[in-house]
């Protein structure tokens, strides 16, 4: 069976004038005319077309990939093993491309204006930015949002460390709570909820009684938030989230 020269270059997404081309330079010449003279490729014909489609792919000229196709010592097997080579180099390089163009999206997207070594330093293996688009799904529409955003944009390190600082104290403070046992709507419970609603507003949005409960919520009901807090200690998410409730009635 062999095949057209247009039905080639619909099957390889390659254009009629490229295999004219590759004739032309004998990089691939059909093995196969009609009586009209009309190009007809067989199965090899097929088979170098794609050993020359992988190797243009890799950025080899088309002088090189005809030595290369033409070696008296070459197989198929040894081309495909070749190719692969390359290709894992080629892909590993493009990944870490890919990799570089996420932290630019993120960074943008974050608005952290921090290095590298300054976001480890301040947040270690916690990544804010892996929270970045559930945060917008939900909240990327509001003033609240925008506001935030504005904030953070102007921070410096030190900012961060400040805030990471008084964060991390109110949730030890909340831990040991929750382990000498006293209830989430005690007094001294409730003002470390009313700390960490004025920690949000201090550092990120006005962060009202009604938005102080919703936050609660989520931090008792969406299993990465909920974690956040019970791999410390099980139930810490629930706690917070009663401590949170109460303080809001109080106010």
């Amino acid at each position: 069976m062999t095949l057209s020269i247009g039905q080639v270059a619909k099957l390889a997404g390659i254009t009629v004038r490229t295999l004219h081309h590759y004739d032309e330079i004998a990089l691939l010449t059909p093995s196969r005319r009609t009586t009209a003279g009309y190009r007809r490729y067989t199965d090899n014909d097929l088979l170098r077309l794609q050993q020359i489609l992988l190797y243009r792919e890799l950025g080899f000229p088309l002088e090189e990939i005809t030595d290369i196709l033409d070696h008296p010592h070459s197989d198929e097997l040894t081309h495909l093993h070749r190719q692969h080579e390359l290709l894992t180099r080629k892909a590993q390089r493009l990944h870490q491309v890919i990799t570089n163009v996420e932290r630019a999206i993120h960074a943008h997207t974050q608005r952290i204006t921090l290095t590298p070594q300054e976001r480890f330093d301040i947040f270690g293996d916690f990544h804010p930015d892996n929270h970045q688009a559930e945060v917008q799904r939900r909240w990327g529409h509001t003033d609240t949002y925008a506001e935030s955003r504005r904030r953070v944009a102007t921070y410096t390190k030190t900012d961060w460390l400040r805030l990471t600082a008084e964060a991390a104290a109110i949730d030890d403070d909340l831990l040991a709570a929750h382990e000498s046992g006293r209830a989430p709507d005690s007094p001294d419970v409730m003002d470390l909820a009313e700390r960490h609603r004025a920690h949000i507003t201090r550092w990120f949005y006005d962060c009202t009684p009604e938005l102080h409960r919703h936050l609660g919520d989520l931090y008792a009901t969406d299993p990465r938030f909920t974690a956040t807090y019970d791999d410390r200690a099980p139930g810490l998410a629930a706690y917070y989230r009663s401590a949170i409730h109460a303080n809001a009635r109080r106010r």
